[in-house]
């Protein structure tokens, strides 16, 4: 945690008009954590890049910054794979600080939805071929 606290990777944002970049803004009422997470995604569907900023707690920073390394390089499919419980193990995260772990995955998962959402063609747009 302190690690990742104190050097978190990968601060910052993406376009998030972008086509290939799917945004997840995901918050914690009770404790006040707000988290931003972008994916950058590669026409074969591998995530490329991936941002977070933050407010919140040490747990909830280290949760973003361990989230975009594990996403990063990952398929949209396989990044669905990733699981708070994963996160909260890799960090050593206390069972008070596990809802970190839950905001980071429910932002990835958010970020995933938004990229395919994009993906899909509008209505009324016919699909070129």
């Amino acid at each position: 945690v302190v690690d990742h606290y104190e050097n978190p990777r990968n601060v910052g944002s993406l376009d998030k008009t972008s086509k290939n970049v799917g945004t997840g803004l995901v918050g914690a009422p009770a404790c006040g954590d707000v988290m931003k997470l972008q994916i950058q995604v590669d026409e074969k569907g591998k995530i490329v890049d991936a941002r977070f900023k933050t407010f919140g707690c040490g747990s909830a920073i280290a949760s973003s910054s361990l989230a975009t390394e594990w996403v990063k390089g990952k398929t949209v499919e396989e990044a669905l794979t990733i699981k708070n419980t994963d996160i909260a193990k890799e960090l050593c995260l206390p069972p008070v600080k596990l809802h970190c772990s839950m905001l980071a995955e429910d932002a990835i998962r958010a970020a995933l939805a938004d990229y395919k959402l994009k993906q899909e063609p509008k209505k009324g747009e016919v699909e070129k071929k």
